[in-house]
């Protein structure tokens, strides 16, 4: 995996689980452990010694570690289903509880085939429905359908809350295993039953693919305004970025438009360079650790688009990465933010290699706009908001682009 950081899950991910149903949960480090330990079936056991440096080091009450053991033994002796439950999976379960006790929904034990499909997912390549999923209100709540996925075109839109996967309901699972409901390989079905506003429940069944994100389009419109659209902070999108940056400058058009709407996220050095090219110099972003330490990411000073009218569109799938972006860029005054109120992650996880392919994800700081602005779970409101509505959606409308069209090309004056 790529030594970068990332913002996940969307990630991403962006409350934001990564899906093979895509969801970034929005908000990671990518690190790597170079001191990566053989796996055993069983650790040694905590010497008395071990238990009592731990109980020194620790901030809250002591801790006796004896009684994992005690419990691992129990198990293994006395679940009557014992023969069905492998070592590997009470120590992976173990782990993947140690994670969730947090209480935060981005801090997450990733076993390795988890690990392995989080890295295809920020690859760009993956099996499943393309949809990022999110937790709201204690509820599963749907990100952002991706474009051209099956999730788009069986209908699933951003806001809808999922109450039940194949007639089995969510409420009260984690966003780990709502995932794994969801996830499954091409070809196969899952029906989900959301609700969509206050709309009676409905049923989607949807028949999962493989999901090839490009994540940067970029179309020159006939009026002279350029429409970059930014669908995911991946692996790709550095550098078709910045191919769409030099066809900026080889057209000149009149305007841009930076179309980051149903964006969960990805990786934060892409946003910080993205922001660059705008920003000629100053802070794009910082990181708020405990103790009150503090990290800023100032800009490349690359700045080449910085004399270019431009307009970013958001709504309630944008997250993370999106909102550093967007966030930076309206700070400084560099773009015009139309739409409607983001999704609101300003967590930052630190991705951990471990032994066996297996990987953890801890929260370790929030992130603030260059002005000071903590977002989480109050998201950016845009400068000119403009609902998108069902009926708009419905009869093939975007009324958040005619705005962005409006604002770029006044009428002439008569």
């Amino acid at each position: 995996m790529t030594n970068k950081n990332i913002l996940q899950k969307i990630g991403l991910i962006a409350g934001i689980a990564i899906l093979a149903i895509a969801v970034f949960a929005g908000g990671y480090y990518v690190g790597h452990n170079p001191n990566r330990l053989a796996f055993l079936n069983r650790p040694l056991a905590f010497s008395p010694e071990a238990v009592r440096l731990a109980a020194a080091n620790s901030t809250s009450t002591p801790v006796d570690f004896n009684m994992y053991w005690q419990v691992w033994d129990s198990l293994k002796n006395n679940y009557v289903d014992k023969n069905k439950v492998s070592d590997q999976e009470l120590f992976y379960g173990s782990l993947k509880g140690m994670a969730e006790s947090t209480g935060d929904p981005y801090t997450v034990f990733m076993t390795p085939q988890e690990s392995e499909e989080f890295s295809n997912e920020l690859a760009g390549t993956f099996e499943g429905i393309g949809a990022e999923l999110g937790i709201r209100n204690e509820t599963a709540t749907v990100i952002a359908p991706l474009d051209g996925t099956p999730a788009q075109k069986a209908g699933i839109r951003t806001g809808d809350r999922i109450y039940a996967v194949d007639g089995k309901p969510t409420i009260g699972l984690s966003l780990d295993a709502i995932v794994k409901k969801i996830r499954g390989p091409k070809d196969t079905k899952v029906t989900l039953t959301i609700i969509r506003g206050s709309d009676k429940p409905k049923d989607i069944t949807i028949t999962r693919s493989v999901i090839q994100v490009k994540s940067v389009t970029t179309t020159m419109r006939p009026d002279g305004i350029l429409l970059i659209r930014v669908s995911n902070f991946n692996n790709d999108t550095e550098g078709l970025f910045s191919q769409a940056v030099g066809f900026a400058l080889t057209k000149n058009p009149k305007g841009i438009i930076l179309d980051l709407r149903n964006n969960p996220g990805g990786y934060l050095d892409t946003a910080v360079e993205m922001a660059s090219e705008w920003i000629p110099e100053g802070p794009v972003v910082a990181e708020q650790f405990s103790g009150n330490k503090r990290n800023e990411y100032p800009s490349n000073g690359s700045g080449r688009l910085k004399n270019f009218p431009t307009v970013v569109l958001i709504n309630g799938g944008s997250a993370s990465a999106s909102e550093i972006l967007a966030g930076a860029l309206r700070d400084y005054k560099k773009a015009t933010i139309i739409g409607e109120k983001s999704y609101g992650k300003g967590s930052v996880q630190t991705l951990r290699d471990l032994a066996d392919g297996a990987t953890l994800k801890v929260t370790i700081a929030k992130w603030l706009t260059p002005a000071g602005d903590y977002i989480n779970d109050k998201g950016l409101d845009p400068n000119i908001v403009v609902p998108l509505t069902p009926a708009d959606m419905d009869k093939n409308l975007d009324p958040q682009l005619n705005k962005a069209l409006q604002i770029l090309l006044p009428a002439k004056k008569k």
